[in-house]
């Protein structure tokens, strides 16, 4: 299987397990990760959060797999985009109405 159709079958289980044996350099069972195991371990979830998650990080992997750095500027756009507003209004009583 290709990488590519790997990343796509991917359950969202078992990239946390990937996730925490790279964090850990350990298999859930306790059993140390080879140095070839980390590397291929970590591609993988490296193109699993390119493809699936959305990075609000100043670092990450875009879709495409090429490096993202954004500015603390570019940041808070993103930020001030995702806060929703919103003003109150009081109410004019009835008879102010006419």
């Amino acid at each position: 299987m290709q990488p590519e159709q790997l990343i796509e079958n991917m359950s969202d289980a078992l990239y946390l397990r990937l996730r925490e044996a790279v964090e850990t350099g350990r298999w859930p069972d306790g059993n140390p990760l080879t140095e070839q195991q980390r590397e291929d371990s970590l591609s993988l979830v490296m193109m699993y959060q390119a493809r699936h998650l959305d990075q609000t990080e100043p670092f990450s992997i875009g879709k495409d797999g090429q490096f993202i750095s954004k500015s603390k500027a570019e940041m808070r756009r993103e930020r001030e985009q995702e806060i929703t507003r919103f003003s109150i209004q009081p109410e004019t009583p009835e008879s102010d109405k006419t």
